[in-house]
This record gives structure tokens, C-alpha cells and sequence, in this order.
């Protein structure tokens, strides 16, 4: 099969409608009005008419084979202003020793954190139910492809990455760190003031407690979930954890789940990246692949590739040259593509 990455166009919204009816997702929801929005909002962001703090990107995968569109995911360039803050709980420690008793005890608490001056946020990635664990690695394309733009464009980013993970939810769609925590001083159940976040978040300043929360007084089921990610994350978790993202010690005030960051400068992908030209030649012997990008005329695409390095000039299959509409002399910009799969420690199995 076929595998293109792009900008995503007003003629996805209907693929991107049925790919978002397969799930209850918040950043893209089944409603072709709001998909209809965002695309408009992610081609005025491609071509450069919107501000870091507005632009926000909607990428697609699309099987050309079957002409549809079967995974997706986005950037939002700036989260946090202060126009829209954006809130967490920072996950720390404090220490109480009573010298009478001769006993300390060092509890972990939860501290709401309010951002005006956020980073750049990585997120809604999905991926077509029918197109997991297939060996192409859709919602590895899916996931690489928004640092490959970052790193074509990072004057429209923030020095800082980050990325919000989806933590484990009963069979009901239940939270049971909001449970104990977010349903006592809102009254909401979780997905109602979830759903309510995507618009305005006031309520979140006027009725979180501003004191320190102690985890020891919340239930063992929420003390459980927290910092953790649901089965259904475990891959993209470590996918974020071998390119560079760490646990920041910060967790989502609604369901406890762990924000990841790093410097977009520090992420694999974006510093084995370059610009090259593309060659003259289309025969060679091709050992190693990449993900080969352009833009033009305000549109990304990318294409995951076999190549070669000659020099300071990129050799590519026919087949990738046409895809991407590649001459000799066009400058390209070039990931390797290597295994994540190596093991590599995450806070992901690690009870908070």
C-alpha cells in the first residue's frame, strides 16, 4: 500500500468525520460542522495568515490505494496565552516531621498551575481502527510527520514540546481521579465539564481549590490511575519517550493523566534531520528509510521513503519523486526513520 502524509484539505472532512465516529475524542469530535472549522483554521495556519497564538494544524494520513483518509493528528502552536490559560496540577512533595512524636512523613501533593505562556502542544492523534498493527506504522507516520513540520518551520513554534496523555477511564467512560477530586468542587460529572474545557475553563480557576491537595486524603482508585496512560496509549507513550519527552512532574486536573515535554532542538527527529537537494539519479542500492517533506503553496506533504545520501543531494525511488512532484535541485527536508522500539524507561509503568 501507499502511504501519504499531508495538510489536511476541505475535501478530508468527511474522512476525517467517519475516522472521528470510530471514537469519543474531544480534540477532533463527530460533528462535521466543528471538523469543518478546524480544517479551515489548519489550512489558514499552513499558509502562514494566522498568529503562533491562533494556528493550530490538522495533519492526515491518507491510503492512496483506497483514496481515504485512515489516521490524523495536530499541532496547536501556542497552548496557553493569556487569553486562554490553560491548567494542571504539578505533582510534588512536602515533607512534615513532628519533632514531639519523633515521626515525618513526606507526602505527595497536588498543586494547580495556572500557564499563560504555554508551549507548543502535540496531540489528536488517531489512527483508523481497521489500520493498527499493521507493519507500515500508521500511527507512527502519523505522530513523526508534525516534528518534521516543526523542524521545516520552527519560527512558528515554541522552544518547548508538549504532549498530554490519555490515562485509563472505566468501561463507562468514567474518570476516577475526577470522581474523587473534580466532581467535589464542580458538581460536573467528567465528561460534561471535560467537554465544557474545550470552551472555557473559567470555572477551573473559580472552583479548584488554590491549597495544596494531599493524594493521601483521595481514594486508592484515583491515587491509581494517576500520572498513568490507558492500554490504547502505551505505544504512542513510548513512541514520545524514545524521540526525547519526559514526564514533567504535571498531570490534567480532569482525569490525572501525564503531560510530557522536551525542547523541540533535543527531539531525534528533528536534530537527524537536514535539508538536502534532491539527485539527479533514481538508481541506487536502498538500505535505510526516511520521511521525505515538502511544502508549496502552503500545502505539506510527506512521503515515507527508501533513500540514499550522496553528498549533499538525496537520492529517491521514481515512485517517491512523483508522489511529491520532486525535481532534480528541489530542496527537500529529510527524517531517518529508525526503530522505537528499543526499550526505554518511561514514567508509564510507574504508580504515582
Amino acid at each position: 500500500m501507499s502511504f501519504v502524509i499531508r495538510s489536511a484539505v476541505a475535501d478530508d472532512v468527511s474522512g476525517l468525520l467517519s475516522l472521528a465516529q470510530q471514537f469519543s475524542l474531544l480534540n477532533l469530535p463527530a460533528d462535521r460542522r466543528v471538523i469543518t472549522e478546524k480544517v479551515e483554521v489548519s489550512e489558514a495556519s499552513f499558509r502562514g495568515d494566522l498568529s503562533r497564538e491562533e494556528a493550530k494544524y490538522v495533519f492526515v494520513v491518507e491510503d492512496r490505494d483506497q483514496k481515504i483518509v485512515c489516521g490524523s493528528s495536530q499541532i496547536v502552536a501556542k497552548h496557553g496565552t493569556p487569553g486562554e490559560p490553560t491548567y494542571s496540577f504539578e505533582v510534588l512533595k512536602k515533607e512534615r516531621f513532628s519533632r514531639d512524636l519523633g515521626v515525618g512523613f513526606i507526602h505527595q501533593i497536588l498543586r494547580l498551575k495556572i500557564c499563560e505562556n504555554g508551549p507548543t502542544e502535540i496531540g489528536g492523534l488517531v489512527v483508523d481502527r481497521a489500520y493498527r498493527s499493521r507493519p507500515e506504522k500508521i500511527g507512527k507516520l502519523a505522530s513523526l510527520s508534525r516534528f518534521n513540520y516543526i523542524g521545516m518551520y520552527p519560527e512558528r513554534f515554541e522552544e518547548d514540546l508538549y504532549a498530554q496523555m490519555a490515562p485509563p477511564l472505566t468501561e463507562e467512560g468514567r474518570s476516577e481521579f475526577w470522581e474523587a477530586l473534580g466532581r467535589r468542587f464542580t458538581g460536573m460529572p467528567y465528561q460534561e465539564a471535560d467537554l465544557l474545557s474545550q470552551k472555557n475553563k473559567e470555572f477551573i480557576r473559580s472552583l479548584f481549590p488554590e491549597e495544596d491537595i494531599y493524594l493521601c486524603l483521595l481514594d486508592a482508585k484515583a491515587r491509581l490511575v494517576l500520572g498513568r496512560v490507558s492500554q490504547e496509549t502505551q505505544a504512542a507513550l513510548h513512541l514520545l519517550e524514545s524521540i526525547g519527552f519526559t514526564y514533567m512532574n504535571e498531570v490534567d486536573p480532569f482525569d490525572g493523566g501525564p503531560h510530557l515535554k522536551v525542547k523541540a532542538k533535543n527531539v531525534t527527529p528533528i536534530k537527524s534531520a537536514r535539508f538536502l537537494k534532491v539527485s539527479t539519479q533514481t538508481n541506487a542500492s536502498f538500505e535505510q528509510k526516511a520521511m521525505v517533506s515538502v511544502c508549496r503553496d502552503g500545502q505539506f506533504i510527506a512521503v515515507p521513503t527508501a533513500y540514499l545520501i550522496d553528498g549533499d543531494q538525496l537520492v529517491v525511488p521514481d515512485k517517491t519523486r512523483h508522489i511529491l512532484e520532486i525535481s532534480p535541485s528541489d530542496l527537500v527536508y529529510v527524517t531517518p526513520l529508525v526503530d522505537s522500539n528499543k526499550k526505554v524507561k518511561g514514567h508509564g509503568r510507574k504508580q504515582i
